[in-house]
């Protein structure tokens, strides 16, 4: 039978709903917090009971199962306060026995996961990519049917298992997987943004009095009863340890109880229990407490060293207080851990963790072994420190930057020499920045830049805050500290100095900041005149971009095509450089080869697992498919972005993210979700210059008023976005033949003059079909001499099937059917409304509806009530049609094998197939 929850029936109706909704497959995730001893341990409990029988990695659910909510597995898992500093230790608790199935995971993934748990050597492994994994290995045993994941005290998990954890609850789908966190009340609270939460409070007075009941409060005098009901308030955890300290305890030994603490009353109690026992024991239990994984042959081990037996274990067995069972001890509750821990003296506790440290001699245990060493040291202790120092650097093989932060910290504690103390305290900076703990990074790198006067540290540390404040999107305060560890980089190391003027000089592009752009540039110029190589390359191509934002020159570009080409054919080089080059192709019009070499950096970093920096490379693609007019591939791009983006904390490209996925949603004339997403980028804090500043929201606005027929107010938009100050951005040159179609049809023409003398100029230096088709429609429109249709046919003869074709078509054919030529204009219509339809840009395809309507032609059957694939089901299918496996998908798309599986399967409708084979590769282009 189900155990009796006193006062629980809402929380475990929302488990039996979760629990219900995976067995018709589909997937849920809680959160359960509280404080200690509320109850969240029993409904963990609750849920194991009612999902069934059948357990994996974990102890087995006991007790009949009640019908209709049987055929759950379960696995469990727990947060352990001693290993917080050992990177995956909570995975593996969690999924270490069912680590024979990551063979059918994809080979990065599974790496990845080898690699991060210790299993096999490699070099660092992204962090997400692990998550993924994780993901990935859930999906695959609930393969087998609905599986339910159950993990106890998260707030302690350490920070890669937890990332890897929450990162996988967020991309369960519809797989049959409930996974439930219960996690403390916490000074750094546990949670999932967006996920359901149950936040448990005290028991009604009912439910508490019948709780105690059952727990021996009849026995108990009136006056005891009350007394224990006032000081527990409800806490479940409380009412039962109270009543039993209480009823060993005279009431004499209780004054002040009411002053205290609930915790601090529970470990009185729990304190009281182990007091009673032998002194043998209460050592062994020390041993055990500390160190905290429940390994019993290590405990036994170094309860040796200190004259203890493991039959000193059994007055504690027998108590209740820790139960044995496959190799391992583990205590009744947290709280009994705790109270033998903290109740014992310094000296026991240092005696008792240089014990353990003895007792690890094993090189898989060096790690443990030197933190239980930090644990005995009483002073500064050079050879400790360095050895811990040695643990961090295994840490971040295994991508365990939160455990290499941790361990670095204490390492500086243990530290003798000021320089060692703040080198190290600089490593703790860049792993707390590479796992995105930006606040930590900031506060390390403080502390280490107020220990050192060495300049090469200094920016070293300047890097950290800078890459801290470019992804809080604060890029103004980024910018000054990148000039700031240039100039401290200096003669000593011009390499790094060039990197860091490089990367200011493109944060003040970015910004707009004219000032801020000529002062970089001329840093760069002195410095980068210095050095050789690549480097010197690519300081030339950035000194040129920042003379176009200055509008000082329009020639004299280095031989961009060079750089691609070399790029190209080997993409071994500093990745930074590659996608600077990228981003040049994209601002001087070169879309093509910003796209391929984009789309090859993206496929890069999918092929190694670098999740982290597809934020970046995933937008740059994004921008290129949206001026390609190839909408549907931006979309996908942009919206993956944006996912990676928030799992990352990226602010910066989120709102950039954000901002295009404005302006695909005004393509499509949901004016809704435009307004949404773009008031979510200017919603972003004023130290956000780049996100208020992007031309991407203007210019979505402006679409909405165009198709509004808000012409006047659609010109000022555009004409806000050609005389702003990030006019020489990509997306800003790119919307000026928006502006020249809306000044031509408010009947103002000569708005437009100006604006197209600068986009063909712009157009000439690209020298790509694409633009040059762009300033051949725009001429069309302004032609007073008769000549439009010259120009007309030569846009046509230069589009590529295309957003920007068929608004070709629609103008062309509109000009056609104005002069009377409606048979031809019938053709340029038709055609444009097919694929405006087709793509879902509503706005575009019912303007060109009506031109055709106009013409005397009846009007084809637009689509409706047809679903429109999502973003991820749309980069799935066209995987699919390229003839990849589920695997290969997965692995490129850093999926789990199932969830390519689900897409396909909500695919295949919409499209109306019913198998991969039937996938066109070319209907699925846009």
């Amino acid at each position: 039978m189900l155990a009796v929850l006193y006062g629980r029936a809402r929380e475990q109706s929302v488990i039996d709903r979760l629990l219900a909704d995976a067995r018709a497959g589909g997937s849920g995730v809680l959160v359960i917090h509280g404080e200690t001893g509320v109850g969240k341990t029993a409904l963990l409990e609750y849920a194991a009971t009612a999902a069934g029988p059948v357990a994996l990695g974990g102890v087995p659910s006991r007790g009949a199962v009640p019908a209709g909510l049987a055929g759950l597995r379960v696995i469990r898992g727990a947060g352990v306060p001693s290993e917080a500093a050992l990177p995956l230790a909570g995975v593996h608790l969690l999924l270490g026995s069912t680590l024979e199935r990551r063979s059918v995971l994809p080979a990065r993934q599974r790496q990845a996961l080898d690699a991060a748990l210790g299993l096999r050597h490699a070099g660092p492994q992204d962090r997400f990519l692990v998550g993924l994994a994780v993901g990935s290995l859930l999906a695959e045993l609930a393969q087998d049917g609905p599986l339910l994941c159950l993990v106890d005290d998260a707030q302690w998990l350490d920070h890669a298992s937890a990332e890897a954890l929450v990162f996988a609850a967020r991309r369960l789908d519809a797989k049959g997987i409930v996974m439930i966190f219960a996690a403390r009340d916490h000074e750094v609270p546990f949670g999932i943004p967006g996920q359901p939460e149950l936040q448990l409070s005290g028991l009604d007075g009912a439910a508490a009095a019948a709780l105690l009941a059952e727990h021996g409060g009849s026995e108990l005098s009136p006056v005891a009863r009350a007394q224990i009901l006032a000081e527990a308030r409800g806490n479940p955890l409380g009412l039962i340890e109270l009543a039993a300290a209480y009823r060993h305890t005279p009431t004499v030994a209780w004054p002040g109880l009411g002053g205290l603490a609930l915790t601090d009353r529970l470990q009185q109690a729990f304190d009281g229990q182990v007091r009673r026992l032998p002194q043998a024991t209460q050592t062994l239990l020390l041993v055990a407490a500390a160190e905290d994984r429940g390994d019993l042959g290590v405990v036994l081990v170094a309860a040796g060293a200190l004259g203890v037996e493991a039959a000193d274990l059994a007055p504690a067995e027998q108590a209740g207080l820790v139960r044995i069972a496959d190799a391992t001890v583990g205590f009744r509750h947290p709280l009994m851990r705790a109270a033998v821990y903290q109740g014992a003296a310094l000296g026991q506790r240092l005696a008792v963790h240089r014990a353990l440290a003895e007792a690890l001699q094993g090189p898989a245990d060096a790690d443990r072994r030197a933190w239980h060493l930090a644990a005995a040291a009483t002073g500064p202790d050079e050879q400790v420190a360095a050895e811990l120092e040695r643990t961090a650097a295994r840490a971040m093989v295994r991508s365990g930057y939160a455990a290499a932060v941790a361990i670095h910290e204490r390492a500086v504690q243990l530290t003798v020499d000021p320089a060692a103390g703040a080198r190290r305290l600089t490593l703790a900076g860049e792993a707390a920045a590479e796992v995105g703990d930006f606040g930590r990074a900031l506060g390390l790198a403080t502390r280490a830049a107020g220990q050192t006067s060495d300049p090469l540290v200094q920016a070293r540390l300047a890097s950290v805050r800078a890459v801290a404040g470019f992804a809080r999107g604060q890029l103004p305060a980024a910018h000054r500290l990148l000039v700031e560890g240039a100039a401290l980089s200096g003669e000593r190391d011009r390499p790094r100095a060039v990197r860091m003027l490089m990367n200011a000089l493109q944060i003040a592009w970015f910004v707009g900041d004219r000032a801020l752009i000529a002062d970089t540039a001329e840093r760069l110029k002195v410095l980068g005149s210095s050095v050789e190589g690549p480097p010197a390359a690519l300081a030339r191509l950035m000194l040129w971009l920042a003379a176009q934002a200055d509008e000082q020159v329009t020639d004299g570009l280095p031989p961009l095509a060079d750089l691609v080409a070399a790029a190209r054919r080997s993409r071994a080089g500093h990745r930074d450089d590659l996608a600077a080059i990228a981003m040049v192709c994209l601002v001087t019009g070169r879309n093509a080869d910003a796209r391929d070499l984009t789309a090859a950096l993206v496929a890069d970093a999918r092929v190694q697992g670098s999740i982290g920096i597809l934020p970046a490379m995933l937008i740059h693609l994004a921008q290129a498919l949206v001026f390609d007019g190839r909408h549907g591939e931006a979309l996908s791009s942009a919206s993956e972005a944006l996912r990676i983006a928030q799992d990352t904390g990226h602010t910066q490209w989120m709102s950039e993210a954000t901002a295009i996925l404005a302006y695909l949603a005004a393509v499509d004339g949901d004016e809704a979700r435009c307004r949404e997403l773009v008031d979510g980028v200017l919603a972003a804090p004023a130290t956000h210059a780049a996100s208020a500043g992007t031309p991407w929201v203007p210019w979505a606005l402006s679409l909405l008023d165009l198709n509004h027929g808000h012409l006047d107010t659609a010109l000022v938009q555009l004409e806000a976005i050609f005389r702003g100050p990030t006019r020489y951005h990509a997306s800003a040159l790119r919307s000026i033949p928006d502006l020249v179609e809306t000044a031509v049809r408010v009947g103002q023409p000569q708005r437009a003059t100006e604006p197209l003398a600068r986009f063909s100029q712009w157009a000439r230096r690209a020298d790509t079909p694409s633009t040059d088709a762009l300033v051949e429609r725009c001429h069309g429109l302004l032609d007073a001499n008769g000549d439009a249709e010259r120009h007309y046919l030569a846009a046509l003869k230069l589009h590529e099937s295309s957003f920007e074709q068929a608004r070709t078509q629609l103008l062309y054919g509109t000009w056609l059917r104005r002069g009377r030529r409606k048979v031809e204009a019938r053709t340029q219509l038709r055609a444009a409304v097919d694929y405006l339809d087709r793509i879902d840009a509503t706005p575009w395809a019912r303007r060109a509806c009506a031109e055709l309507r106009a013409t005397g032609a009846t009007i084809p059957r637009r689509r409706t009530g047809q679903p429109r694939l999502t973003p991820q089901e749309l980069q799935v299918v066209r995987l699919a049609a390229q003839g990849l496996s589920n695997r290969d998908i997965a692995a490129q798309l850093f999926l789990s094998p199932r969830t390519v599986g689900y897409h396909l399967y909500k695919a295949y409708p919409k499209l109306g197939v019913t198998s991969r084979n039937e996938l066109d590769p070319a209907t699925l282009a846009s």
